[in-house]
């Protein structure tokens, strides 16, 4: 899947390139990111694959209302 995505929880199984906004975010193995992540949890299995930037939600709102 190519694109962006927003949700509450996301599980990878397959190939997702773009950008992922969303609470959890959940790479199992055999699932492949490349892109950004902003979530508040990520967590990537063994032979799971993440290739990009991710930004932890909680910290990326703090310093958004900092530069306000």
């Amino acid at each position: 899947m190519k694109g962006t995505i927003k949700t509450e929880r996301l599980i990878v199984q397959g190939f997702v390139e773009g950008s992922v906004d969303a609470t959890r975010v959940e790479i199992k193995a055999g699932g492949h990111v490349n892109g950004e992540i902003i979530s508040n949890d990520l967590v990537i299995e063994s032979k799971g694959i993440f290739e990009g930037n991710s930004i932890i939600k909680e910290k990326h709102a703090a310093i958004a209302s900092k530069q306000e």
